[in-house]
């Protein structure tokens, strides 16, 4: 039962981690922006659900309707107005304004929500479904289920429809885009709003299981880095097999080693994969 009862929660918690690191992953490997501001717009939508919940009563699954577009023009702006004027400069360059950026958005959560620490509680609760004998709350099984449907809809955007091809396009190699017509800067903002609109629905999403700060900003960074490391940069399926491998792991170490070395074993893990497999799982060798 403790075997199973582990494997239960790495599939919640990797299907929550895919989709936190997916749009971390997106803007990576499209724009080559490592974006520093993720893991704050992560917290930001928790915010979201939290407020809207509290105020208007509006479950966190029906805040994700709310969260996608609110998060996509935020992120949309933020690239064409702040990070387009410099794309093109070197890594350090975009990786310190994203920084800045961060600091800004973390200092006015602090500022208008304080660092405490809150819970959504949703009243009243959904209380918990057994499988096979192994207990899991509900709000965690539709937390995975949104987490799920939010990456598939990811995938049949990038598969199936004009944009999607025009962002894999850019990602694959930006000079041939160009010369097929692509515009570049108008994708890389596309791109850029999917990331932060995916954030933002992790967000509302992590908001039903874990406490909010803006202190956990860094937290949520540090999974989704992980999470493209070892899945492979720029994939979508890379992501959900990364969120998976980095749960089971996380499972197992805080099982058996105690929840403070969850997090060294899955940086282990990360210096593991750079050494061995900078492609990560399922990524192609020349695009780590």
């Amino acid at each position: 039962m403790q075997a199973a009862q582990i494997l239960i929660n790495a599939l919640v918690l990797g299907c929550l981690y895919a989709c936190i690191a997916i749009g971390f992953s997106l803007v990576w490997g499209v724009l080559n922006v490592i974006n520093l501001i993720h893991g704050s717009f992560i917290v930001l939508g928790a915010y979201l659900a939290f407020g809207l919940y509290n105020a208007l009563h509006i479950p966190p699954w029906y805040a994700v309707i709310v969260a996608a577009p609110l998060f996509f023009a935020l992120g949309y702006l933020l690239q064409r107005l702040i990070l387009n004027r410099v794309i093109t400069a070197p890594v350090l360059v975009t990786l310190t304004l994203t920084f800045g950026l961060d600091l800004i958005l973390n200092n006015a959560m602090i500022y208008f929500f304080k660092a405490d620490y809150r819970k959504l509680t949703l009243t009243p609760s959904l209380g918990s479904v057994s499988i096979f004998d192994v207990v899991v709350p509900i709000d965690r099984l539709i937390a995975t289920a949104a987490a799920l449907a939010l990456t598939g809809l990811l995938y049949l955007l990038l598969r199936r429809s004009r944009i999607g091809r025009a962002i894999v396009a850019v990602r694959l190699d930006r000079d041939a885009a160009v010369l097929m017509g692509v515009n570049v800067p108008s994708i890389y903002a596309v791109a850029f709003g999917l990331g932060a609109a995916l954030a933002g629905c992790a967000g509302v999403l992590m908001a039903l299981i874990f406490p909010i700060s803006p202190l956990t900003s860094s937290a949520y960074l540090g999974k989704a880095f992980v999470v493209c490391v070892l899945g492979g940069l720029g994939s979508v399926s890379g992501a959900l097999a990364g969120g998976l491998l980095l749960a089971l792991v996380e499972g197992v170490g805080s099982t058996f080693l105690g929840p403070s070395h969850a997090t060294t074993l899955s940086f282990i893990l990360l210096i593991v994969f750079l050494i061995l497999r900078p492609q990560g799982l399922v990524g192609r060798k020349g695009f780590e």
